[in-house]
């Protein structure tokens, strides 16, 4: 049996997380988790579950599952507590944003494998964790359907042989639009994705293209490869999940419904497969796969994500760390969608680079940008 933790259990891909393990008790069991405020799922989750240590993000809940026989933890050391629980064979983290970076070098110390959904772990700060992973002999194990993908079509190939990779991309809630027409686009509008059930900020930095961008730069450290080997293309049906072109001119890709947790599986269960229930891939159904080059000019943070591993060090932590600052202030209702990618190219232009940034130096200036008070 392989015990679990979880990061950001209370996320949608923590609840997939979960699903996994009630659907396969004699294979994985939860040991760990992290909710951060959701005290009424945390203890529906010590109830079905009954594991061990339970971090939440602030001191007065811990009050509420003291009643429980549990270790009850919180804060950020909370987090590395879960993150490095001795029973862990794997860390699923589905935390949101860089607040992910040290609790997943803290579980790698401990030789525990991840199963990786945290995007911005591996976008600030990429080489330091593989470097860290192989230092340790720990297996990332890719969790977002598109990484999971190519990691899929990559088992038992020579990685010297690939030409390049190609991440599809569904396009968002606006792909049809125009950019005049996003001027006045509502929060609404941006939270409503045509095929994938998210969180609200991942949707919206889908709906930016930012996601996709993010994605660019986690598959740069996780299958070592330059930037010009990863190519992105529209994609709106989301059933090829990605490819990979090898450099006969063969092309390999895997396909599967849109649901997160055939990926979750296939990292708690590498390398082998279990039976999953859910919906099959009827391709007769769709009759029809469409793919459109993508237009850098139309999503603008995806090509932010290009520059950004391009110049590199410090680069990608600002990116990342004014959009998820500008992301939380579209979903408050403080500026518009459009704004998002204002405010990340104003911060670019105006950063001035460190590179082969230390852990500190990344963890100062990700702090530093998200604490800035911004105007458009």
């Amino acid at each position: 049996m392989k015990k679990i933790g979880i990061l950001g259990a209370s996320g949608s891909v923590g609840m997939q997380g979960l699903d996994i393990i009630r659907q396969h008790p004699e294979e994985y069991k939860l040991v760990s988790f992290a909710v951060g405020r959701s005290i009424d799922l945390a203890i529906n989750i010590i109830e079905e579950f009954k594991p061990a240590i339970v971090s939440v993000q602030n001191a007065e809940d811990k009050k509420v599952l003291e009643k429980y026989d549990i270790e009850v933890v919180h804060g950020e050391e909370g987090l590395l507590a879960v993150a490095g629980y001795y029973e862990n064979d794997m860390l699923l983290n589905s935390i949101l944003g860089s607040v992910g970076l040290r609790p997943t070098l803290h579980a790698i110390e401990q030789g525990i494998d991840i199963a990786l959904a945290n995007k911005e772990t591996l976008v600030v700060a990429g080489e330091i964790v593989m470097q860290h992973a192989k230092k340790y002999g720990v297996n990332i194990l890719p969790v977002d359907s598109e990484h999971s993908a190519i990691f899929q079509c990559l088992n038992g190939e020579d990685p010297k042989n690939i030409e390049k990779i190609i991440i599809t991309a569904s396009g968002g809630s606006f792909r049809d639009k125009t950019r005049s027409e996003l001027e006045n686009v509502t929060l609404e509008d941006a939270l409503n994705h045509p095929n994938w059930s998210m969180g609200q900020k991942i949707t919206i930095d889908s709906a930016t293209m930012m996601n996709k961008g993010l994605e660019v730069i986690e598959a740069k450290w996780l299958f070592d490869l330059p930037v010009e080997k990863i190519e992105t293309i529209l994609h709106k049906e989301s059933v090829i999940h990605s490819m990979v072109e090898f450099n006969d001119t063969s092309v390999m890709a895997q396909l599967g419904t849109p649901d997160m947790r055939m990926p979750i599986l296939y990292a708690f269960s590498y390398p082998n497969r279990l039976p999953r229930q859910g919906e099959r891939l009827n391709l007769a159904k769709f009759g029809t796969l469409n793919f459109k080059e993508m237009d850098f000019e139309r999503f603008r943070c995806l090509k932010f994500a290009y520059d950004a591993i391009k110049i590199g060090g410090t680069m990608p932590v600002v990116m990342n760390a004014v959009n998820e600052v500008a992301v939380q202030m579209f979903l408050n209702g403080e500026i518009s969608f459009l704004d998002i990618e204002r405010l990340i190219e104003r911060e670019m232009e105006q950063h001035e680079v460190i590179q082969h940034p230390d852990l500190e130096t990344i963890l100062k200036v990700d702090a530093d940008y998200k604490s800035r008070q911004y105007e458009v």
